[in-house]
């Protein structure tokens, strides 16, 4: 595509988490980087081929990286297409997002992971990165082609939901990934425990009936995850930790040098288990909401820089598999156009730093998959995200982009609209699409 003419956003809130920098300033885009920044001043005497956008005030930050984001495609096409991930992930100001293997067929070979890299350049909307399988089928067994996966262009690999209960053949994985320097995704869950459940174990799950487990099935199995990274040498990251006793296995595991990052859903900083309410079934999430004490814990565990990531965790569930008795409904919530609000709100609680808030879902996440982007600097990706902070957001699940319409934020109050999404350098959202 042609690119469009040079753009200078000028009285803008920059917000730089490699730099640290949270002021005004402006800057340049042109042929789909950024060319020039001016940190606490406007430019002056620019060119008249230049176009100028006055941001009002507003953040101008780099765009969104999701590392966990499912499609139904292919397989499960009703429930959300690349193309209306893609859709919902640059109304939310996400420039980047990681579709995850669990489709049908398994994004488990070199030509699965071209077939999604095809259908993201047919699209041309965000950057879209796959995910491959750890494991062939997702079956915790046989490994994948994770070398072939990798050269065709997959960011890391996982088996998603599936937990490899099988030591061995996880620390084969974290060995194998360890030649390529490939980073490993893993839930650590162990299925013995969990089973079926909804809920986590404990008064409140009990005085309502719902199938729970108890948090030590998550520290049972980090503890395994955190003791074979350590072994192999291998880069982990523990996927959507969620509990106060695995922040202390992750610190421990950090302090001797583990080469561990962990990353956590927005559904987990943002909601306990009685947003469960009465059966809701938009709360409804795998793995389940957690206590009050352990989403505080969470909130610290991310503020002084123990959690490196931040994500949607986004999975869509149609209507015939939300709306049914809470036991029976699909677990999951749609989360790629909320991430960004939903994450403003400890800013403006005064909970987290901006700047840290936007390195957990920027710099932080491009640093674990080797990428140019997260950062305001000449020459990085113009992947950008302009958003005003304090304008009011009221969620409306019906109105998302999403094809499926199951938030846990649906009726929340929010704020932090996104005005504009640039995606090397063209705008593929503005507030009037």
């Amino acid at each position: 595509m042609a690119r469009p003419q040079p753009t200078a956003f000028q009285n803008a809130r920059l917000v730089d988490p490699e730099s640290r920098y949270d002021g005004p300033g402006s800057l340049i885009v042109s042929e789909g980087v950024i060319a020039d920044v001016a940190k606490g001043r406007e430019f002056k005497n620019l060119s008249g081929d230049v176009r100028v956008i006055d941001c009002e005030g507003a953040m101008l930050a780099p765009g969104l990286i999701d590392l966990r984001v499912k499609t139904g495609e292919p397989g499960a096409e009703p429930k959300e297409t690349l193309k209306s991930a893609a859709q919902a992930a640059a109304a939310g100001g996400v420039t980047s997002m990681v579709v995850q293997p669990d489709t049908d067929p398994a994004i488990d070979d070199p030509a699965m992971v071209d077939f999604i890299l095809r259908r993201a350049r047919d699209i041309e909307l965000v950057n879209v990165y796959p995910a491959g399988a750890a494991t062939k089928g997702l079956k915790g067994q046989q490994l994948a082609e994770i070398g072939l996966m990798r050269d065709a262009g997959c960011v890391f690999i996982t088996d998603v939901d599936h937990s490899i209960v099988d030591s061995r053949v996880f620390r084969r994985i974290l060995a194998y990934a360890k030649a390529f320097d490939m980073l490993v995704a893993h839930r650590p869950a162990d299925p013995w425990l969990t089973g079926d459940a909804g809920a986590t174990e404990g008064d409140f799950a009990a005085r309502l009936g719902i199938p729970a487990a108890p948090t030590a099935a998550e520290t049972i199995m980090l503890e395994r995850d955190l003791a074979l990274a350590e072994l192999t040498g291998a880069r982990l990251l523990v996927d959507q930790i969620t509990c106060a006793a695995s922040l202390e296995a992750l610190r421990r595991a950090k302090d001797r040098g583990v080469k561990v990052h962990a990353s956590v859903s927005i559904n987990h900083l943002s909601f306990n288990e009685l947003d469960i309410g009465d059966y809701r079934t938009f709360a409804k999430l795998d793995p389940p909401l957690r206590s009050e004490a352990d989403r505080q814990a969470l909130i610290d565990a991310l503020a002084d820089g123990l959690i490196d990531v931040v994500v949607s965790a986004h999975a869509p569930a149609p209507a015939e598999d939300k709306r049914l008795p809470y036991a029976e409904a699909a677990p999951g919530s749609v989360g790629l156009e909320t991430l960004l609000p939903a994450l403003l709100a400890f800013h403006h609680d005064e909970r987290v730093p901006l700047v840290d808030l936007i390195r957990a879902v920027t710099l932080a996440p491009a640093q674990l998959l080797n990428l140019q982007a997260g950062r305001i600097a000449p020459g990085a990706p113009a992947d950008l995200v302009l958003c005003d902070l304090g304008a009011p957001v009221i969620v409306d699940a019906d109105k998302l982009r999403s094809k499926s319409k199951n938030s846990a934020f649906d009726g929340r109050r929010l704020q932090g609209q996104v005005l504009m999404t640039l995606v090397d350098g063209r705008a593929v959202y503005r507030t009037t699409d």
